[in-house]
């Protein structure tokens, strides 16, 4: 009877590592768009939190004012990061279907 359980057990693992794969490839395909400035920056971020692309508004490029071009963009960095690792807690507790499994869902 043990090993009926435990045999289970790890046939239930293994669907669970393989749904944990399969969701890590589904965020890597989902996007994020940022803006900060009144859309002076514009980003776009994947589900695993790599900037995947950056617009910059030609009118913020000002040799002056380098420092509010680098706000601008680490500004709309770290709000993709922030955004992307949300989106990733959100999609991992729904897998773990509303079991608290740390490092999975927090």
């Amino acid at each position: 009877m043990f090993k009926g359980n435990l045999g289970e057990l790890f046939k239930h693992a293994q669907q669970m590592g393989e749904n944990l794969r399969n969701k890590q490839e589904e965020l890597a395909r989902h996007t994020i768009d940022v803006s900060v400035g009144g859309d002076m920056v514009r980003m776009t971020f994947n589900g695993k939190g790599e900037a995947r692309s950056i617009t910059i508004d030609p009118e913020v490029v000002n040799p002056d004012d380098v420092g509010m071009l680098q706000d601008l963009v680490l500004a709309a960095v770290n709000e993709g990061v922030r955004r992307s690792q949300q989106m990733a807690r959100e999609e991992m507790a729904k897998l773990a279907g509303g079991l608290d499994i740390p490092g999975l869902t927090s």
